[in-house]
């Protein structure tokens, strides 16, 4: 039983095809779709590549500094300190100003500048009162207040 209704023809419609104007199931270089265009290739996942600094980039979690006195604002990447005191010697170098390591019995008693950090609650606190990849994950911007206004922080 033959399906000439359900044939696939290549030609106007109407009209007689020959032999060798049938479609076999298979495909053929000689036949492309109607546009002439290659087929459609699927994107592979992942791709295009993403370079290794890109991914750093991503990685990366930036906050602004600013510092009282100062007329601007930095930006630096937390993660690429390790502790406390790698963090405030940077502090240091970048604003030229003298930062005392926190003391749990003192915290930053008789400093000229205390760094402070304000959490994801909006909170202000003092750098050193937590652990510190709790404050990596929590930090969203350091400023260094003069000591004198900074009173009202913890345990100074």
């Amino acid at each position: 039983m033959e399906m000439a209704g359900t044939e696939l023809r290549l030609g106007l419609p109407g009209t007689v095809p020959s032999s060798t104007s049938k479609i076999s199931n298979k495909r053929c270089s000689s036949h492309r779709n109607n546009n002439d265009e290659p087929p459609q290739k699927a994107q592979v996942v992942g791709w295009p590549p993403v370079r290794s600094y890109r991914k750093n980039i991503l990685e990366a979690s930036y906050v602004k500094v600013s510092m009282d006195g100062a007329a601007y604002l930095r930006k630096i990447d937390l993660n690429t300190y390790k502790s406390y005191p790698q963090l405030l010697k940077a502090l240091e170098n970048m604003f030229k100003c003298s930062i005392d390591v926190y003391s749990e019995t003192d915290g930053y008693n008789g400093c000229n500048y205390i760094p402070t950090y304000e959490d994801k609650d909006g909170d202000w606190m003092l750098a050193g009162d937590v652990p510190w990849d709790m404050f990596i994950n929590s930090c969203k911007r350091l400023r260094i207040m003069k000591g004198s206004e900074a009173k009202g922080l913890a345990s100074l």
